[in-house]
């Protein structure tokens, strides 16, 4: 009988000890055996502050039973996982794209949809004769939508297909077209306010208009006001008769969006393409045109206020209008940005016959034209800006309407800005990042990471080649994979395991994390109420971790030396009552920094003559010492 005792003694005495921190945790944290319990045992192993544990950072941790954790080890381990995908996304709270279900309906009626989502259509109008299809708020304001089109109006006679708000206000959003409209002959093609104020649009058109005979293809207000992204065209209007096709307003106000144009209009007869607006007022904006018009018959191209406005950007046109026959090709106010862009022409109309006509009005500046047709009957450019008439401008002198469409107020301010009794604006601090959760390390160390492992990484989440997933984990693969720059020491972290080794391999284990408290005040002015200086104000290093788009939760943490770290009530400016407590990290010295950079267009100067403070946003944090 004493044995007995004694040996459940000692079992509530182990037990007891895997309990340590689970005070006030819920029923299904309180099981030792969780992952969530495991990196809380493992954060009162590391971390020496004696501060209580953030609710915030807490709520990250994998949620996966005991049981299911054991279970995905195992798959993960023998490289199985993608066999039970859609169980392990619901269950370690993942973001994986729904598989699209085949629609086998064929639509041969005319169609007014007013509120439609998360659908796709296969045969949607194919064969049509005439008829009108139109889509009105189509996956407005959604989450992740995931919509595919196949073969939409293909080889239809006549058929007009209007689409009013697609994907406005999204989230992540996904939309595909195949095959559309191809082999069509007339008929009309409209979208209006197409994935407009969207965060993180993913658009692909494949085959559209292809060998299609006399339709017109019309996009107004094209992925307006977004945020990062990418917009493909693959073989748009490629073998076409007699196509027109007009974009107004292309990306307009975005910030940081990738669009790419390959076989555009390529091999066709009697092209009329015309884009206006293109990038206007964008924030380095990256496009890329390949074969645009390239053997084409008769086409004409003009594109009228490219890039205008907009802060930098780069630019690629491989083989445009090559061995095109009596092409009239036309660029006005091209590339007049605030701070200089790059542009690349290669085998530009090179090859061209039947007095092919290229021109540029206002070009702008850093341009590199390889292999381009050195006719000069055909060729030519008015107002060729060069280097020494830049229009590269100082930020001061950047009409303030202007900064605003690249950089919001108060995302940067000054330190002299942290004191009690300043109203200051407060940026849209709101996390608009797909909700997810941490892996357990004993599941993400079995798990590749790495560009060169892509297609390992591609069979575990079932991505598509040059899918929406893979083009998301390779862009967060290659910031974390990118050479740190001077000064900095960086890591991405996918579970709370290694975030806590991070922090304190740069930070010592005497630590505390912070964040801001709530989105309070967001885009509305804020009263600064009493401010205190983490370390007492004093200069010190400090750990950042920024969200980074990936399947589990994944951050970009990095230390930065000289920087001074505060924290302040916020209140509201009419009533004085304290609605939110901020975070705010000032970077002292920001030399490194490029002269383009946000904050130098909204705060004027330049890289090392000012120190730049920003807040910390919704489920960022900044680690620091403990005071």
């Amino acid at each position: 009988m004493n044995k007995q005792l004694r040996l459940l003694c000692l079992f509530i005495l182990f037990f007891s000890s895997l309990s340590v921190g689970f005070a006030g945790a819920s029923d299904g944290d309180k099981n030792p055996f969780t992952p969530k319990a495991f990196a809380i045992r493992y954060w009162d192993k590391e971390i020496r502050s004696g501060l209580p544990k953030p609710p915030f950072l807490l709520s990250k941790a994998s949620p996966l039973s005991a049981a299911e954790a054991a279970s995905f080890v195992k798959l993960a381990a023998g490289n199985t996982l993608s066999t039970r995908l859609p169980e392990f996304c619901t269950a370690a709270k993942l973001l994986c794209f729904p598989e699209v279900v085949a629609s086998l309906e064929k639509h041969d009626k005319d169609a007014n949809f007013a509120v439609y989502r998360d659908k796709n259509f296969t045969n949607y109008g194919t064969d049509r004769p005439g008829g009108v299809d139109s889509f009105k708020n189509y996956s407005e304001g959604e989450n992740i939508p995931v919509n595919d089109f196949r073969r939409y109006s293909r080889d239809s006679a006549g058929h007009n297909d209007g689409f009013l708000n697609y994907g406005t206000d999204g989230n992540v959003v996904q939309q595909s077209f195949h095959t559309y409209a191809a082999g069509a002959t007339g008929g009309a093609g409209d979208f209006k306010h197409y994935t407009g104020e969207t965060n993180v649009p993913n658009l692909d058109f494949t085959s559209y208009s292809d060998d299609a005979n006399g339709r017109t293809q019309s996009f107004s207000s094209y992925s307006e006001n977004g945020n990062a992204g990418e917009q493909r065209f693959a073989s748009y209007g490629k073998k076409g008769n007699g196509p027109t096709d007009v974009f107004t307003s292309y990306g307009t106000g975005s910030n940081v969006v990738g669009s790419g144009f390959s076989n555009y209009a390529e091999s066709t007869n009697a092209a009329n393409d015309s884009f206006k607006g293109y990038g206007v007022d964008m924030n380095n904006p990256t496009n890329t045109f390949s074969n645009y018009a390239a053997g084409g018959n008769g086409a004409v191209e003009r594109f009228s206020n490219y890039r205008d406005k907009a802060n930098v950007g780069a630019d690629s046109f491989s083989s445009y209008a090559k061995s095109a026959n009596a092409a009239d090709i036309g660029f006005n106010n091209y590339g007049k940005s605030f701070n200089d862009g790059t542009d690349t022409f290669t085998s530009y109309a090179k090859s061209s016959n039947g007095e092919t006509k290229v021109g540029f009005t206002s070009y702008g500046v850093n341009n590199t034209f390889k292999e381009y047709s050195k006719d000069t009957a055909t060729v030519s450019f008015a107002k060729y800006t060069n280097v020494s008439t830049t229009l590269s401008v100082s930020a001061s002198v950047v009409s303030g309407t202007l900064v605003n469409k690249w950089v919001e107020p108060g995302k940067f301010f000054r330190e002299k800005m942290m004191k009690e009794g300043t109203v200051m604006p407060m940026p849209d601090i709101r996390d608009k990042m797909p909700e997810r959760s941490f892996l357990p390390r004993s599941i993400l160390s079995k798990l590749p990471f790495s560009i060169s492992k892509m297609e390992e990484l591609k069979r575990v989440f079932r991505a598509s080649d040059n899918g929406s997933m893979e083009r998301m984990m390779r862009d967060s693969l290659s910031e974390c994979e990118r050479a740190p720059s001077r000064g900095e020491t960086k890591r991405c972290v996918g579970s709370l395991e290694d975030m806590i080794d991070f922090a304190t391999s740069v930070l010592g284990r005497n630590v505390a994390v912070r964040t801001t408290q709530n989105v309070n005040g967001s885009k509305k002015s804020v009263l600064v109420g009493p401010v205190t200086g983490i370390n007492g104000g004093k200069v010190t290093q400090s750990v950042s971790c920024h969200q980074s788009l990936f399947p589990y939760l994944l951050y970009y943490c990095h230390a930065v030396p000289k920087v001074r770290v505060y924290q302040a009530d916020l209140l509201d400016p009419k009533t004085k009552s304290k609605i939110n407590h901020g975070i705010a990290i000032c970077h002292l010295d920001t030399s490194d920094w490029s002269p383009t950079h946000g904050a130098f267009l909204s705060l004027g100067s330049g890289p090392g003559r000012i120190e730049v403070c920003h807040w910390i946003f919704q489920n960022d944090m900044a680690w620091t010492i403990a005071d």
